[in-house]
């Protein structure tokens, strides 16, 4: 998911035009992070039922541009459209974190901490963030990387810097191993 214009519009048509426009038109004034609780606001007064790949992507944008931490739970509350053919579930599971230290990667991992984002319904790769735990114990605000982790809990290389979330959700949808690659 390259985050665009393009991306951006394609959003917009999931609410009713006046949300859209207003949607459309905080990316022409650099208002994204606005922009993007317009648009989850519109999907939730709404009920707009989306997929859970446009969930997932409407967190991406949100972690791009700064806001996920803040939408995450509006982005949860959003309807489901009940199609389990999406390829991708938003988990946000804070509670289920992995130490860097039992994990298998190109780069050492140590002392850094993974929370799952992102699932593949179909092969299990999930699209980690990784943070550093800070002197009084909580998580970093921001990810230091991305990274993609099999079941066997090896990563797939390569990590993604800071800043990259959407080149990692894009490396997570064709993250599939070569038996899986016509189910994604």
């Amino acid at each position: 998911m390259t985050i665009d214009v393009g991306t951006w519009h394609q959003l917009a048509a999931l609410v009713p035009p006046a949300v859209a426009q207003e949607f459309k038109d905080c990316w022409e004034v650099g208002e994204q992070e606005a922009g993007l609780g317009l648009l989850v606001s519109g999907i939730l007064d709404n009920d707009v039922a989306i997929s859970e790949t446009v969930r997932a992507q409407i967190s991406v944008l949100a972690e791009t541009w700064g806001e996920r931490e803040a939408l995450t739970p509006r982005i949860l509350r959003c309807r489901s459209d009940g199609r389990s053919a999406s390829a991708v579930t938003l988990v946000e599971q804070d509670g289920d974190l992995v130490s860097g230290d039992t994990v298998t990667a190109e780069h050492d991992l140590a002392g850094l901490v993974l929370t799952p984002w992102i699932i593949c319904t179909r092969c299990d790769h999930v699209l980690m963030r990784i943070h550093a735990r800070e002197a009084w114990g909580d998580l970093s605000y921001l990810a230091r990387h991305y990274a993609i982790k099999r079941p066997d809990h090896a990563v797939v290389a390569p990590l993604f810097p800071a800043g990259s979330a959407d080149k990692a959700f894009d490396s997570l949808l064709h993250s599939c191993p070569p038996d899986d690659v016509a189910d994604c």
